[in-house]
C-alpha cells in the first residue's frame, strides 16, 4: 500500500471521513440529502469539521428523495458543476429515482450516492441492524437499479478506493453528456478505518473542438442556402451557448425554432429571429436545417424533411440515454457547442464580401422579422381577447406575469403541461438563465425550483405548475426546505380542476366513444382537491386563491411584495381552460 501526505482535508478516520473529503476535494458546494440510516459516519465527519473549523460542503437535511434530487438538478441548472445527493439504500434510490431520470435528460452533473449491506451482522466490526437482511437489500446491489438511469453506476467496495471512486463518478458525471452518476457505498465501507490518503481534486472538462475544415464546410453550405433554419433544444444549458447562439444568428440572420421539447431558454423570444416552436412551416420551406444541441428535431422521427440538408451542431449528437433518435444529418461538427458557434460567427465576416449570401441573408431577415412581427400582433390579440374573457384565461396569467417580472432578472421554472405553450410564448423571457422545463416526470417542480433559488438567491424565482402537477409534488417536504434554508419562491398554480392532459388524449383516441356518450371522464377530474394555496399556510407563507380576473394582478403582486421580503407565495389561480 503506498502511503500519502495527510492533509486537513484528509486526516483519516473512517469511511465517512474519506466521504466528505471527496466530496471536499471535487469541489461539491453542497449534499443534498434525504436521510437514511447508513449516514451516521458523513453526518459525524461533518460535525467534526464544523467543531474544528475544517472545510466541508454545506449540508442540507431534506425530507424526501425527490427533493434532495430536485434541489440538485435546479442548482445544477445554474452552477453546471456536480453536487453530492445522498439517498437511502435500495428503497430512498427507488422513490428518487424519477428525479434522477430527470437529471439525466435536463444534462445536470450530480453524484448519486445511497447504500447496501456487505456483512448483514455476520461479519467483524459495528452491526449494520437487522434492517438492511430483511427489508432494505435488493439482488444485484441498488447500483443494478440505478444503471438504466444514469450515466454510470457502481459500487465502491473499498474503503480505500472510495476517495477515488467518487472523483471519478463526479468527472464522468460532468463530462458531456452531462448527467448523473451514480454509487453504492455500503455500509460497512462507511464504518471502515481510513488511511487518511488524499482525495483528488477534480478540475472541470477540457473542451473538444471540430476541426476548422470542418467548420469551413459548414460555413460554406450556409453562405450557398437560402433559408437556412436554426432548430434548438438545448444550447442555452451550454455555458456561454445562449449569448453564442445569438451571435451566430444574427450574424447570420438565421431564424431561431425553440421546439416544444426545448428544456431551457435558448434565445431572446422577443427577438425578431425567434421563429416561434413549430418546426412544421420549415420542414418544406427550408433548405439547411442546422440542428444545434436538439436531440429530437422531428415527429414522428420518420417525417423528414422534403429538401433541407441537415447540419448537426452538438457535443454528443447520439445521446446514449434517449432510446430512439433519429436526425437525419449529413454533417456533424462535435465538440464543444458555444465554441462551434463562435467559430461559425467569426466566418460570416467572409460572407459580407459575397453579394449574392448578402442578398439572400437580407431577404430572409426582413421576411422573418415581417413573420415575427405577425407572431407578436397574434400574441397581442390573444392577450386582448383573455383580457376581455369571462374568468381566468391563462393568457391573461402569462401576461400578467410577464408584465410583472419585467426588470426583476427573474427565473421561471415551468412545470405545467397543456398550458407550457401559453407560458413560454405570453411570458416571453430573453435572458440566460431565466426559463428551464422540468423534465421527466411531473412532481419534481418545486424541488427544482428550489434547487434554482439556492443557485441564485438575489433573482426572483417563478415556479409555473399545473394543479395536476402541483398534487403530484412532494408538497410538505418543498415547504419545509423553502422554509428552513431561507428559499422564498413564487409558486403559481394554473388550476383548471382537471388532469387535462389525460382528458384530451382520451377525447383524441375515442371522439365517438362510451365517455363521449355518458360524459364519464375517468381518471382527470380534480375538483375534489382543496383549495391548493392553503397547504402553505401551516409553514406561514403567503397565500392567495383568485377567481376574478380583476384580482389577478394585485394578488401576483402582493406575492411578489411577500417573496422580495422573504417568504415563499402560492397564488392558486383558478383557470377557464
Amino acid at each position: 500500500m503506498t502511503d500519502t501526505q495527510n492533509t486537513p482535508d484528509a486526516a483519516g478516520g473512517d469511511g465517512g471521513d474519506a466521504f466528505v473529503a471527496a466530496f471536499n476535494a471535487v469541489g461539491a458546494d453542497y449534499l443534498f440529502c434525504s436521510s437514511g440510516s447508513e449516514w451516521a459516519p458523513v453526518w459525524e465527519s461533518l460535525a467534526r469539521r464544523h467543531r474544528d473549523g475544517l472545510p466541508c460542503p454545506r449540508y442540507l437535511d431534506l425530507t424526501h428523495e425527490t427533493v434532495a434530487v430536485g434541489m440538485a438538478t435546479g442548482y445544477g441548472l445554474i452552477e453546471r458543476r456536480p453536487q453530492g445527493v445522498l439517498l437511502h439504500a435500495a428503497p430512498g434510490l427507488l422513490q428518487g429515482s424519477m428525479a434522477v431520470h430527470g437529471a439525466l435528460l435536463a444534462g445536470v452533473p450530480m453524484v448519486v450516492a445511497s447504500s447496501e449491506s456487505t456483512t448483514y451482522g455476520d461479519g467483524p466490526g459495528q452491526d449494520p441492524g437487522g434492517q438492511w437482511y430483511r427489508n432494505l437489500s435488493l439482488v444485484g446491489g441498488p447500483h443494478g437499479v440505478a444503471q438504466p438511469f444514469t450515466k454510470w453506476a457502481n459500487e465502491a467496495a473499498s474503503v480505500h478506493t472510495l476517495p477515488t471512486m467518487i472523483t471519478r463518478a463526479a468527472e464522468l458525471s460532468w463530462r458531456a453528456p452531462a448527467g448523473p452518476a451514480y454509487l453504492n457505498i455500503p455500509l460497512e465501507i462507511l464504518l471502515e478505518e481510513w488511511d487518511g490518503r488524499e482525495a483528488v481534486p477534480v478540475v472541470p472538462p477540457g473542451s473538444t473542438h471540430s476541426s476548422p475544415e470542418e467548420v469551413d464546410l459548414v460555413a460554406q453550405l450556409i453562405r450557398e442556402a437560402d433559408s437556412p433554419v436554426i432548430v434548438t433544444e438545448t444550447a442555452g444549458r451550454e455555458a456561454g451557448g445562449f449569448e453564442a447562439l445569438l451571435a451566430f444568428a444574427e450574424a447570420w440572420n438565421i431564424p431561431v425554432v425553440e421546439p416544444d421539447s426545448a428544456v431551457c431558454g435558448n434565445f431572446p423570444r422577443t427577438h425578431p429571429l425567434h421563429a416561434g416552436s413549430d418546426i412544421g412551416p420549415w420542414m418544406d420551406e427550408a433548405d439547411l436545417i442546422l440542428l444545434v444541441n436538439c436531440r429530437a428535431p422531428f415527429y414522428p422521427p420518420s417525417r423528414r424533411p422534403s429538401k433541407a440538408r441537415i447540419v448537426v451542431v452538438d457535443e454528443v449528437p447520439q445521446r446514449p440515454h434517449v432510446v430512439y433518435q433519429v436526425l437525419f444529418a449529413e454533417r456533424y461538427l462535435e465538440g464543444d457547442v458555444a465554441n462551434t458557434l463562435r467559430q461559425l460567427t467569426e466566418r460570416a465576416k467572409a460572407a459580407h464580401a459575397d453579394e449574392t449570401a448578402v442578398a439572400a441573408a437580407t431577404a430572409r431577415r426582413c421576411a422573418q422579422e415581417e413573420r415575427h412581427a405577425d407572431e407578436q400582433a397574434a400574441i397581442a390579440a390573444a392577450e386582448a381577447k383573455a383580457a376581455g374573457a369571462e374568468g381566468i384565461d391563462p393568457v391573461l396569467v402569462a401576461a400578467t406575469l410577464r408584465g410583472l417580472l419585467d426588470g426583476r432578472d427573474a427565473i421561471v421554472v415551468d412545470e405545467t403541461i397543456t398550458h407550457s405553450r401559453v407560458v413560454k410564448r405570453h411570458v416571453q423571457t430573453s435572458d440566460p438563465d431565466s426559463y428551464f422545463y422540468v423534465q421527466g416526470g411531473l412532481g419534481q417542480g418545486i424541488a427544482v425550483a428550489l434547487g434554482v433559488k439556492l443557485a441564485a438567491r438575489e433573482r426572483p424565482v417563478v415556479l409555473t405548475i399545473g394543479d395536476g402537477a402541483f398534487a403530484y409534488n412532494p408538497v410538505i417536504p418543498s415547504y419545509d426546505a423553502a422554509k428552513a434554508y431561507d428559499l422564498p419562491l413564487l409558486i403559481v398554480v394554473f388550476n383548471n380542476r382537471v388532469y387535462k392532459s389525460m382528458n384530451l388524449n382520451h377525447r383524441r383516441f375515442y371522439p365517438g366513444g362510451a365517455a363521449a356518450e355518458t360524459g364519464e371522464w375517468l381518471g382527470t377530474d380534480l375538483h375534489r382537491l382543496p383549495r391548493l394555496a392553503q397547504f402553505a399556510e401551516p409553514f406561514g407563507m403567503h397565500t392567495e386563491t383568485v377567481d376574478a380576473p380583476d384580482a389577478l394582478a394585485p394578488a401576483l403582486e402582493r406575492a411578489l411584495k411577500a417573496v422580495a421580503e422573504g417568504t415563499t407565495a402560492v397564488v392558486d389561480v383558478l383557470v377557464t381552460r
